[in-house]
Formats: C-alpha cells, structure tokens, sequence
C-alpha cells in the first residue's frame, strides 16, 4: 500500500522565498461543501502534472516486472530476483536525507525533467542485451535514488498551483494513480511478457519516462527555485531534515504519515504464503495483493467526494487510530473471502491522509517544502520496505494469519502515541527556521 505525501492556511500566508513569485490562486473552499475533483482537473497546469505521474508510474512498473523476470530467467534465483524489489525501498532513506536539498535550490521543472531523462537514460543501459547483471543491480538503484527527489519536487510544485481544497484533492489524484497501479499495472506487465522479451518491454518504460518529461518541460511554467545558496548540497540536505525533526508538530505529522503504512505492509509482504496456506494459490494471492490497494482508492475517492474539507480533518485521526484493527482479526484466521474484507478495511481506513496532507503542507515552511516533502516520501517507503522484510522473516517462524495480527496489535499500539502527539502539538506553520 505504497503512499506518496502539501496548503497554505486558509486566510493566511506561508513564507515565500526571497526571489520567488507568489504561486497562482485556485479557488478552494476551505471548510465549506465539498468541493470535488473536477475542481482539480480545470487547473490547467495540473492535467499535464497528472498525466506525466500516470506515465512515470506506468512505467516503474514495467521497470520492476521486466527486471524481475529478466534476473529470474538470467539466474534461477528467489533471492536475487526479490532483492530487485527490495532494491526499489532501500536507497529511499539515503536519497531523501543527502539529496532532498536539491527540491528547492533548483527550479522545480528543471529538477523533474532532469529526473525523468536520467531515468529514461539508466533504464536504456539496461535494456542493452550486453550489461551484465551485476550492473542491472547498480542502476536499479540509481533510479531508485532519483525517485524521491522527483515525488518529493513534484508534491512541492502541486502546492505552487493548487490551494484550499483542491490541493488536498490534487495530492488525492495523484495516490489513486499510485494505488490504482499496484492493481492494474502489475497484471498488465506480466501480459505485455508474454510477447516481449523483458528487455524489449523496457524500451516502453524509456518512452513513459521520456513522455512524462516533454509533458513537465512544455505543459508547466518555470517557476525560480524556493531558495537560494552556495553550501554543500548534501550538508543542506541533512541539515535540513535535522531542522524538520526538531520541530515537535512536522515530526509528529510525518511519524503519522510513516508509522500505519509500515506495519499495514506486512500484510502484502505474507500474502503469498497465505493464499497457499488457504489452498487459493497465485489467484487468490493476486486478490490479497489488490485488496488493500482497491480499498485506499475507494476510501480517497468517498471522502474526497462526500466530505467536506473539515469532515476530513474531524476524522483523521480517528481513522488512524482504528486503521490496524481488521488486522488484529487475523487471530481467529480468517477464511480467504473474509480475510480479503479485512485488508480491504484497512485500505478504505486510510483515508484519514486527505486530512494530514493539508496539515502538513499548512505546517512547513514554504521554503522548505520541498525538501521536507522528499524526504516525507523517503520514510514512507523505506519503513514500508522495513516492515515487509520483517514481517516476511517472521512468517518462516510463524503462521502469516498470526504475523498479519501481531502487526496490527504492535500498529495500533504504536501509533497511539503518534496521534497524542499531532493532537497536543499546535499548529505552528512556519516555526521551522526556513533554510539559507
């Protein structure tokens, strides 16, 4: 259940960087009737934003299926095939602490673009029938390495043309496409492997990430980088996520963004042995696969059509609170249908993000967005990555039903905390000492 994570307050001003120009005003509702994602869709700068996440997204995916099979094929190995995988998590935390400086001292379509053609050219190397495997590894995690400055810019820039209401609901849009994609995507990759070979299908993810930048580079404005400064990049970086995490309100709001999808992922990571253990085989590890996934868009799609702006932030953290529960019914060991129920719960749960995505963009400093949105998406995946290999070397100990509850006792206890914490930290937008 991968999760991607931005508003000024409503009525108020957040800092703008010296230089920069004052970002383009949509009209929002604050907490009025919902305002709905037409609303998002007549922001012309954001249908071409969109439809390049829809290719990048695509084309990962085409990434990882193709680089998958292509390494099974080459080797005959689980291991080395699932550390093609892994090695999607694992360089996030790097990335997001040395590199995520680069968000806002460029341009922001000039740092997208820049990304997508890497990617485009790393992935070209791999798609040449010569390199060798050993190298395969090397870029897969250099690609891995840019993904967090692209989603971490990218969530940045949405808060330069989207504000109010139809930001929430842009930032919305954008984890539909990225939950949609675990449900869609990976079937379509392993059919378009029928006729191609896997280096051949990754010729169509050159040609997504290629797309995606000609659609940044002539569908957006160049907007002036949100800060300015001549120091080490790197040091700036983790300079600047020091700042993050001595602020008491950002750092509770990024433990609440980070800790649910970290022990939720557990349930994907043992889906395979629980489908086998139910005697469903690869369909129905395919159907435990996309439940949780189907429930988080049917969640974000409800709440962001039905409720209004301050609906979603009354149940926040509720739903938060209660979003691990269905998991601790695992201790009974649910049968196949129920248990494709539970995770689907825990999926439409997972609507409480609409409501800390506005606290979370209204609390950093704009000049700072940038960097805190990489490395934001940073923690997410790397935890994710953690508590599925966790959860995974538990499973060969213990049955995946009592590995799925255990995940969601330890869960909920854990993020009870976290909730305490967002509720007593006070809102404080622009309390981080903006970066120089």
């Amino acid at each position: 259940m991968t999760t991607d994570s931005e508003h000024p307050p409503p009525g108020g001003r957040t800092p703008t960087p010296a230089g920069s120009q004052p970002a383009p005003t949509t009209k929002g509702n604050g907490n009025g009737a919902p305002t709905g994602y037409g609303a998002v869709f007549a922001v012309r700068e954001f249908r071409p934003i969109f439809a390049a996440h829809i290719l990048s997204v695509l084309g990962s995916v085409f990434a990882e299926v193709s680089l998958a099979v292509l390494v099974f094929r080459q080797t005959g190995s689980a291991i080395l095939t699932a550390l093609i995988f892994a090695l999607g998590f694992l360089p996030y935390a790097l990335s997001g602490i040395l590199l995520s400086g680069i968000a806002d001292r460029f341009p922001t379509r000039r740092v997208l673009v820049a990304c997508d053609l890497l990617c485009a050219a790393f992935v070209a190397v791999m798609a040449v029938p010569a390199t060798p495997l050993a190298v395969l590894f090397v870029l897969r995690v250099s690609v891995s390495m840019i993904t967090p400055l692209f989603t971490g810019t990218r969530a940045a820039s949405l808060a330069d043309i989207l504000t109010g209401d139809v930001f929430v609901l842009g930032r919305s849009l954008v984890r539909i496409v990225g939950q949609s994609s675990q449900i869609i995507g990976y079937g379509v990759g392993g059919l378009v492997l029928v006729w191609l070979s896997p280096r051949t299908a990754l010729l169509v993810t050159i040609g997504t990430f290629v797309s995606s930048a000609l659609l940044l580079r002539f569908g957006t404005r160049d907007r002036p980088a949100r800060v300015t400064g001549t120091g080490a990049m790197m040091r700036d970086s983790i300079g600047s996520a020091g700042r993050l995490f001595r602020d008491p309100r950002i750092r509770s709001l990024m433990l609440m963004w980070w800790v649910p999808p970290m022990f939720c992922v557990v349930a994907e990571g043992v889906a395979a042995p629980y489908a086998d253990a139910a005697g469903a085989g690869s369909a129905g590890f395919g159907i435990l696969l996309a439940a949780m996934p189907a429930g988080t868009v049917v969640g974000e799609v409800v709440a962001g059509t039905l409720l209004s702006p301050a609906a979603r932030e009354r149940i926040a953290i509720p739903l938060a609170g209660v979003s691990m529960l269905p998991f601790i019914c695992f201790v009974a060991h649910p049968p196949l249908p129920l248990a494709i129920v539970l995770l689907l719960l825990t999926g439409v749960s997972t609507a409480y993000a609409l409501g800390i995505d506005k606290w979370f963009v209204h609390d950093v400093p704009a000049d700072m967005r940038g960097r805190a949105m990489s490395l934001l998406g940073a923690g997410i995946m790397t935890l994710q990555g953690v508590g599925m290999t966790v959860g995974g070397a538990v499973a060969e100990w213990v049955p995946p039903y009592a590995v799925i509850a255990g995940a969601g006792i330890l869960g909920t206890l854990s993020v009870i905390p976290v909730l305490r914490s967002v509720r007593r930290s006070r809102p404080v937008g622009g309390s981080v000492s903006p970066a120089t």
